[in-house]
Order: structure tokens, then sequence, then C-alpha cells
């Protein structure tokens, strides 16, 4: 178990890389959000000057702009998808305002243009994106390291290190490559690797890895493995070929798009050449075509997809959850199986002292115990210090300063309080830890999930206390709720040790749980998973979950405490850290999905009964607008129900246990 060990900053020189800065694209940098900001201003323009009925000439020219601006992008796309014998929809979308515009409903074709450049623009963003954030990733590890010569030692970049090559570690450095250590002790952060809460101890003969943070020793560590190799830049390498393979979803009406497209184009064709054929003059053949392809053009289908989705997305943005596209919402309400990360997902990620257990004969009260140790550990920087520390604090209690400080690696502090030696740190590094009293409550701790951390008071063990990740308010009621929703209990995925997993499994009501797993081990669970027919939800907050989280169905990243690439691969983002919202967005996303199931039967409705009328008689034209007009207000307001704070609150009480 870790151990009350010190961390105390590093000098200047020795002191961390500072975190890697975001190197994001600038969103107007990418061609696709600069046409569809040039169309959308545009149309802003000539919308208020057609709706007032000044002269054509003042708005007509603004709605051929947006038509160029926003639709040559995705006409080219089509026209290139054409010449591959494949018909997409947003060549017809683009030929459906062409059309609209060519019997005078400037508006609706451009509306069409805008819509579909800027669902585009969003998608060309979240993809710069991620592959900025990937490319960030490897700023974790140093530039250079230290590498040690018989003679010596040189900086050399870290790429230039190969596998046999000795390194020196300083207190505070970032760790250059994986690796033994051969000689000294400090502890390791390497929760961005592992995701384990707290530094790990590292002693002649562990295992280090490249981008890990050095604590309070020196280390000499041995090179086993190629920069390239390392398990920092196999994550890179992992989150980039899941991004790269991972089966483009799409909304299911997408899926007849081709059938749709290509029956659509025929019928236009036909209604326009089998008058002519029969003789019928050229003028009200055309105006027949352009009728039918009016009515039959898929507004209202868009629409009946796109509204209850980003109504949906709306009224989740409002209560903490982001989800980065109208495909994340509507795959949401798909997931059969979920998968939780443990350490900043299912707790909060910050050690906290749950117990306080004076033994009988040091004649200390919990208090007094409490105060001592935190008057000791107060000049440490070591997140097991600092827990100790709050918890005196959050009980007021005052600090007395603490002389001759000192600290080892692997073992704990000591310090002169009120002319007494207080020592803590790991049970079993420090003197009478084997003693019966302290043997039998360090066990009880360590089998309840807890780090325990051993107080000596001049030379006596005066007490133990106990440290945990603490569990975050609705974790409990989260898992009961995604069981719910799913049919079976979510699994728990996490590199820290055995015993916290099946301790924290337990508490929350979770039966499978695999520890100890490195992000590659979470890869392999969900793609095991997924091979047997599920569609599996991540949830996660750290480097480490990243691969996991682009892999999987879909993945959301805990907002609060997330690292850059978690945010960016993910798919949502819970930003206020909540764990309710989970299910809630789930059962949120089923809600759009019957909504949008419910609008494609009004617009097929609609369109077929406008359709047969043209073919079978004689539609007049404003009325055949009428009526798809009046089916796209009728499909888009059936969306918006979902704007309503009520489809929030039903969707948590849908989804609740």
């Amino acid at each position: 178990m870790p151990s009350a060990l010190d961390q105390r900053p590093a000098p200047p020189s020795a002191a961390p890389r500072p975190a890697p800065s975001r190197r994001r694209t600038r969103v107007l940098a990418l061609p696709e959000a600069r046409w569809a900001l040039a169309a959308l201003l545009l149309f802003l323009l000539a919308l208020p000057l057609d709706l007032l009925g000044t002269p054509w000439w003042l708005w007509g020219p603004l709605y051929a702009a947006v038509y160029v601006t926003g639709g040559w992008e995705p006409g080219w796309e089509g026209l290139k998808a054409l010449k591959d014998k494949a018909l997409d929809v947003d060549l017809l979308m683009v030929v459906a305002a062409l059309g609209a515009a060519a019997i005078g409903q400037f508006l609706d074709g451009a509306l069409l243009i805008v819509i579909f450049a800027t669902s585009g623009a969003l998608e060309a963003v979240a993809t710069a994106r991620t592959a900025d954030s990937v490319r960030g990733l490897l700023d974790l590890a140093p530039a250079t390291a230290t590498r040690l010569l018989p003679g010596g030692e040189e900086s050399v970049p870290t790429d230039s290190l190969a596998v046999g090559d000795t390194v020196l570690v300083r207190p505070g450095e970032r760790i250059g490559a994986d690796g033994q250590v051969l000689r000294g002790a400090s502890e390791v952060d390497q929760a961005g690797i592992s995701g384990e809460p707290l530094p790990v101890a590292k002693r002649p003969g562990d295992e280090v890895f490249a981008g890990t943070v050095n604590g309070a020793g020196a280390l000499h560590v041995r090179v086993e493995r190629d920069p390239s190799d390392s398990v920092i830049a196999r994550i890179v390498t992992m989150v980039q070929e899941a991004s790269e393979t991972k089966a483009p979803t799409q909304l299911f009406i997408e899926k007849i798009e081709q059938r749709y497209s290509i029956g659509m184009v025929a019928a236009t064709l036909a209604v326009f050449a089998v008058p002519l054929a029969f003789g019928s003059a050229l003028q009200p053949a055309l105006l027949r075509a352009m009728t039918f392809m009016i009515v039959a053009s898929p507004c209202a289908v868009v629409l009946s997809t796109m509204p209850p989705l980003l109504s949906a997305m709306a009224n989740a943005g409002r209560h903490g959850v982001l989800t980065k596209s109208a495909v994340v919402m509507e795959r949401l309400g798909r997931i059969d199986a979920v998968a939780l990360d443990k350490t900043g997902t299912l707790t909060e990620g910050t050690p906290r002292v749950t117990d306080i257990r004076p033994l009988p004969d040091s004649g200390l009260g919990e208090d007094r115990l409490l105060a001592l140790a935190a008057a000791a550990e107060h000049p440490s920087e070591h997140p097991l210090a600092r827990a100790v520390v709050d918890a005196a604090r959050e009980r007021g209690l005052p600090l007395a300063d603490a002389a001759g400080f000192g600290s080892i690696p692997g073992e704990g502090v000591t310090a002169t309080i009120d002319g007494h030696t207080v020592q803590v740190g790991s049970p079993a590094r420090l003197p009478f830890a084997g003693t019966d009293p302290v043997r039998t409550v360090v066990q009880a701790l360590e089998d309840g999930g807890r780090t325990a951390v051993l107080v000596l008071h001049d030379g006596a063990p005066a007490g133990v206390l106990g440290i945990a990740d603490r569990l975050r308010p609705d974790a409990s009621a989260t898992v009961a709720a995604l069981k719910k929703l799913t049919g079976r209990s979510p699994a728990l995925l996490t590199g820290d040790n055995e015993r916290a997993a099946a301790h924290l499994a337990a508490e929350v009501g979770i039966t499978e749980f695999r520890a100890g797993l490195l992000p590659q081990d979470k890869v392999s669970a969900v793609k095991d998973w997924e091979a047997q027919g599920r569609k599996v939800l991540v949830v996660g907050d750290g480097v480490n979950d990243a691969p996991a989280l682009a892999t999987a169905h879909t993945g959301i990243a805990m907002g609060r405490a997330g690292s850059d690439l978690a945010l960016e691969t993910a798919d949502a983002v819970v930003v206020r850290d909540e764990l309710a919202a989970i299910p809630t967005v789930v059962a949120l996303s089923r809600r759009a999905r019957r909504l949008v199931v419910q609008n494609l039967v009004i617009a097929g409705i609609f369109i077929t009964g406008l359709a047969v009328w043209d073919l079978l008689a004689t539609l007049p034209l404003p009325l055949g607008v009428a009526g798809h007009e009046g089916s796209t207000v009728i499909v888009g307001l059936n969306g918006l129900r979902l704007l309503r704070d009520a489809a929030w609150v039903n969707s948590a009480a849908e989804g609740s246990a």
C-alpha cells in the first residue's frame, strides 16, 4: 500500500516541466469553418431584407453568395462521390437547394445550405482539436534526459536514448524513457499512465515510465524500451489508430441515404421526361418536376432527425453534459454496456483522511493525534501529507511549528513538535510497526481499502491514520441506474491495485472489475466486449483512459479533472463531474431517438401524400410548398419538445434506479 512519504518542492533547476500547452488549431484556420461562417453571415444579412419586402436586387445577390460560399464544397465532394458511383446526401441537399431557388424559394434553399455548411465545419473543428490534443500528449515526455557515462554525465535528447543507457532522474523531473530503477529510492506520480491516485514508491528493480514525475529522491534508470516504443508513445498510437479505424457511426436516417437519393433523382427525371414523351409542353413538365422535387426533398426528413437530437444536446448542455455532435447524442441511446474508471471517475481523485485510530496506550485523543501528524507533515508536498493537513484544518486544529523536518523516500517524515519527536510514514518501514496492536489496526484499515499511515510519538506508536480516495456521493446510485438502463451491471476498469478495486466495486455494487490495467489493457477489455456484440460506453478522466475512450462505441470524460487528451478524445464531457448526469443523458438520448422515429413517420406521410397527389393529379405549386413547409414545421416543433427542463427531469426519473 502507498505510504506517507515526502515530496518536497524541487529546486528551480529541477522543477518539472510545465504542463504542455494546448496547441489548438484556430477555428478560422480551417477552410470549412471560414466558408460556413461566410455563408451564415451572408444569410443573416439577406434574411431581414427578404422578410421586410425590399427589392430583390438587395437580397438576391446575398442569397446567391450563400449558395456559393456554403454549397460549393459539399457540392464538389458530392460530385467526386458521384464519380465513384455514389450519391450522397450532401449533393442531394445542394440540388434540392438549387431546385428551391429555381422556383423562387430562395430562403428555403439558403437555409439548407447554411445548415449543411455549419454541420461540416463543426465536424472539421472536432477532428482538428482531437489531432492537436494527441500531438500535445507527446509533450508529457521531457525533451532531454541526463545520460550517465563512465566519465560523467551528458544532456541528450530523449529520442536519442537507446536500450541499455542509464539516465539520472533528479527530484521533480519527468522520467525520459521507460526503464528499470538501478539505484536510488523515490516516489513517482504515474497517474497519467496507470490511473493510480497516489505516487508509487520506486526502488531498485521497479519499472518506471516515460512522462511520469519523479518525487524527492534521485533515481538511476536503465532504459528498457526505445523512446518510440514507450508506454506514452503507444497511448498516442492507440488513440490515433482507434480514431482512424473506428467505423464512422451515422445517424440511422442516413443509412437509407443512397436509396432515397437515387430514387428521388430518378423519380424527378421521370416526372419531367414522361410527360414530354407524350407531347406535354416544356414549362408544365418542368413545373411539375420542380414541384415533385420540392415535396419529395428530404428537408422534413433531415429535420425529423436533427431537432430532437440538437434539442437534447442543448438540454444536456444546460445541465452540465456537453455532447460533441448529434451523432454522439443518437449513439448514446444505443449503448448496452458500461465500463467505468475508478480514480477521478467513481472517486474524487483526491485522498482524504477517513479514519483516526489512536492506540490505547498512547494517551492521545483523535484531535491530538491528528494535530501532531499534521504539524509534522505540514512542510511536505506529498498528496498524503496534504490530506492529513487538510483534515486537521477542517477540524479547526492549530498546527504547531515543526523543527528539524526531514524525510526519507519510501519511509516517511520526521519533525520535532513541541519538544517531542514525531514520525509519520509507512507502517512497514517505521520502528515498532510489527507490534500486535499496530498490526491489528493497520490490517483492518487496509482490508477496508484504506492506506494506513503510522504516527510515532517519541519513538512509540501513537496511532494510525486511514486515508482513501473519497467515493463520489452519487456513485452507487449511478451504477444502479446504468444497470437498470442497460440490463447489466457496469464493469470497473482501473490501474489501481486489486485490493482497492475490489473494495470500491463492492461498495458501489459492481460485480465485474479488472485491476492493475495499463492503457492497452483497457483497450483490450473494450474490444473483447464489443467483439461479443456489445455497444460499450466508457467513462474516464485521465490520459490512461484516452485509448479506451477512443475505441469504445461512445466515450464520456469527467470534465473538471479530466486530462486534455481525455476531454478531446471523448464523445461527451460531464462538465460538473456529476456522475448522476450520465444515466440521465443516456435516457434523454433514448427519448430523442423515439421522437426521431415519430418525426420520420410524420414526414413520410406528408412526403408520400404530396408526391402521390403531384403524380396522379395536378398539385398546385403553392400548395405543394405549403405542405412541404408545413411538414417541416411540424416535425421541427415536435423535436423542440426536448428543450424543456421537463425532458431532463423525466429522463432523470427514467434513468433512476
